[in-house]
Parts: C-alpha cells; structure tokens; sequence
C-alpha cells in the first residue's frame, strides 16, 4: 500500500454530517460543568473516556444527552463550536455544515436564541479567523413527537436566515422518516434543505420514505441501501449525496471489522459518497481519522480519496462561487 497519510492531512476536506454536540470533548465538558455548578456523574476526564466505551446506538444516545446538559449559556455553545472549528483547521476541514439539536437544549429550559447564537456567533468568527465557511442545519430528534417537531419549526423560522436546512436524527428504529412528513413539508414550503438519518439502523425501506415522503436533498449515513439493488441504483442515477460516517459506524457496531466497510463498494457502484464524522468526540476521530481509517483498512487509492474528497464540496449546500473556490483550492493541492 502506498502511504499517502501526507496527502490525506494536507487534503483540503468538507464535512457535512457533523452534530455539534457530539464534539463536545470531556475536558470542555468539566470545564463548563465547573463554569455553571453543574455536578458531573464522573470524577474526572478518564472516567468519561471510559463511559465512552458503548456498542450500540442507545448506550451512545444516553452519555450524549447527559453530556449536553453542561451547556446552558450563550458562550457555551460559542466555546463548543469554537473548540470544534479549531480542531478542524488543524485538519484543513475548509467548510462545514454543522447540525445541532434545539430539542436538547429547549426541554431543559435552554432558550432557542441562546442556542442558535451562540453557535452561529462563534461561525462568523470561524470564518475570519480560520477561513472555514460554513452552514448550520437544525435537527429534529425522531424519538419525540412530530408536533414536537412542528413546535420547533415555528420556533425556529424567526431565525431562518442563520438556518440552512433542517434534518431528522436521534433513535432510527421504530421512529421511520414517514413520522415526520408533515414538518418536513412546512420546512420545504419554507425554503428550508432537507436531510435526514436513514439506514444507518433503520432498513433500507427508511431510506426509500426519506426519498418519497421526506423528499430530501441529501442522505446522512445511507450504509443499508446497498442490501437492496434497486434503491442502491436509484441513488446512483438521482446523483444524491450520501454523508458516510466510517469511525460511527464502526464504534457503533454497524460496521464490526473496518476492512468490510461500505464505502468502497458505495464508490465502486457510483454512489455519491462523502465522509464525515459524525460525532467526533464519542466516535474517536474527526475528519482526518476518518479518512485514515477507511483509507488503511480498505487500501483506497489516492484518486479515491481525492473523489470523497471532491464529492464532499459538490454535495455540500454552500453557493457555486464558494464551490468553486473550493474546487480550485482542492485542484492546486492535487496537482502539487
């Protein structure tokens, strides 16, 4: 195998799937667990690197929605979304479109505008003084309720100029994108993106609703519509991106050996796939390590990867200008 690590850390990448609130680190997690006297169930930061060991979706969702509780003012989400921008310009992520969770947040008492300023402050100042573009997508956590859903929509469109798109995330079995039909139309009345979580746990029939019924613009995960030939072809033709999460799937036994990993066959069968990390502090790995991951275990070539690559910027959601700012940006590293 050639060693093109280099050329993966220097590769100028676009991450599309990515929940703020899951690059929540432990240390900044006692550190604003101090900042607000709030008392943390662990004694220190091994211990939750230890509760971070989980295998299955549910066990995940649990430390998750645990760990968010320590943001509770406007400047810790700055300080959140702050941490993760520094982060990933160390690993040259030149744009990014974050989710974030307001149900999370709201159900705690946490106002919605602390949320969404919070986040999109420390952004604008992302893009000064890292150059990373970006756009904020807000998420509908499929386990509650669609009126939930629609009560947070309406919350929501007071700030829709700072909220790209919405999309539908938390729990996937038994909570299948038809639920959520309704809110997904209002969004798309409102000019609103439209993605969603689909067979990553779910079936492939999930993947299909999201298609038909959701109506959306991109897929995030995607992995189990390759069981079924006949939606795997449909996404080829319908070119639709799908935001592949390797280190998640592999922590969250999806995927139990990364050698047998999908995503070669996804670009072997001309699936628009990009990579992402999801959840990059429970997941062990941001964007770099995920391309390293796949990269090592299923011996991609160097076009490979700049084709994920070179995906990620078509699939995103940003202006063509900045797409093609991007493009040229990608193009100059590759021909060096």
């Amino acid at each position: 195998m050639t060693d093109l690590t280099a050329f993966i850390e220097g590769l100028p990448k676009v991450e599309l799937h990515l929940h703020i609130e899951g690059s929540l680190e432990p240390e900044l997690m006692f550190d604003l667990a101090k900042r607000n006297n709030i008392d943390l169930p662990f004694k220190s930061v091994e211990e939750v690197r230890a509760a971070y060991e989980f295998t299955e979706l549910q066990d995940f969702l649990d430390i998750y929605y645990q760990g968010m509780g320590v943001l509770q003012t406007e400047q810790d989400f700055y300080d959140l979304t702050d941490a993760y921008l520094k982060k990933i310009h160390s690993q040259n992520v030149i744009h990014t479109e974050i989710f974030f969770d307001p149900q999370g947040h709201t159900e705690r008492g946490v106002a919605f505008e602390t949320v969404i300023n919070g986040i999109t402050r420390a952004l604008d100042d992302g893009c000064k003084n890292y150059g990373i573009s970006s756009e904020v997508i807000m998420c509908f956590l499929r386990h509650l309720s669609e009126e939930d859903a629609l009560k947070t929509l309406e919350e929501a469109l007071p700030f829709k100029d700072r909220i790209l798109g919405v999309g539908l995330d938390s729990s996937e079995l038994g909570h299948p994108p038809s639920k959520f039909q309704r809110v997904f139309a209002k969004a798309k009345a409102e000019g609103l993106k439209l993605v969603a979580h689909a067979g990553e746990e779910g079936p492939p029939e999930y993947v299909t609703e999201a298609l038909d019924l959701l109506k959306i613009d991109r897929l995030d995960h995607g992995n189990r519509s390759l069981e079924n030939e006949v939606l795997t072809k449909r996404l080829a033709d319908m070119g639709i991106a799908l935001t592949v999460c390797p280190l998640s799937n592999y922590k969250l036994a999806g995927v139990t050996d990364m050698t047998k990993h999908p995503l070669k066959t996804m670009l072997d069968k001309n699936l628009n796939a990009t990579i992402n990390s999801d959840d990059p502090a429970y997941f062990g790995g941001y964007m770099t390590e995920n391309y390293l991951a796949v990269y090592e275990a299923l011996d991609l070539s160097r076009e490979e990867l700049e084709t994920l690559a070179e995906n990620g910027i078509n699939a995103s959601f940003c202006s063509e200008a900045r797409k093609t700012e991007m493009r040229k940006q990608l193009n100059s590293y590759v021909s060096q």
